[in-house]
């Protein structure tokens, strides 16, 4: 398994300090990462798709911890917002959790993967729409860089599997540091074993 590109993972963008850009460069990511998988083939989608579960998974647990909490009082209607997208993410998890057991050559696995993506592209433009841009609005750019950097946190200790009925910040912080270590030690199982 190859190791996970993120936006932010060494490269020049470390140092955007705009928690959007950020997000929506890995919304890019994410949608060209569904391109991978759909495009490969045996061991290359395998591959392709670990990492991107693991890109959704870790991308989710920190919008949970960070931009959620700041969209619920950040501004008005920002605790609907936020309960609408928890929905879609919890579906989301559920469908990841279970295209994640079938085998990438299992014959259910494409026809699965095309309604994740089609249902994570319409979360994400819900979240650019109904989030991102009232937090642009609402803040000014030395929270939207402490936000970064709260981001960057979060995801360096996420879980890299998606855990459906943790949704929220408080539950990620309780259980997301077990859950990531389990994720990485299966991460780490499967690896050796050439899966």
């Amino acid at each position: 398994m190859s190791e996970l590109k993120t936006p932010h993972a060494g490269d020049d963008r470390a140092k955007d300090d705009d928690v959007v850009a950020l997000l929506m460069r890995q919304h890019g990511d994410i949608r060209n990462l569904f391109d991978e998988v759909e495009a490969a083939t045996g061991e290359e989608r395998r591959d392709a798709f670990r990492r991107l579960v693991r890109l959704l998974a870790v991308h989710e647990t920190a919008e949970e911890e960070v931009v959620h909490p700041f969209a619920r009082k950040g501004f008005p209607g920002g605790e609907q917002v936020v309960e609408d997208r928890l929905a879609e993410e919890k579906a989301a998890k559920e469908a990841l959790a279970a295209l994640d057991e079938l085998d990438t050559d299992d014959p259910k696995f494409l026809p699965r993967l095309l309604k994740l993506r089609k249902d994570v592209q319409e979360h994400a433009r819900a979240e650019e729409r109904y989030e991102f841009t009232h937090i642009r609005r609402s803040t000014d750019v030395t929270n939207l860089a402490a936000m970064t950097k709260a981001i960057k946190a979060a995801e360096a200790v996420a879980p890299t599997r998606p855990h459906p009925g943790v949704e929220s910040g408080a539950k990620n912080m309780a259980l997301g540091p077990v859950a990531a270590l389990m994720d990485r030690t299966k991460d780490a199982v499967r690896q050796a074993m050439g899966k």
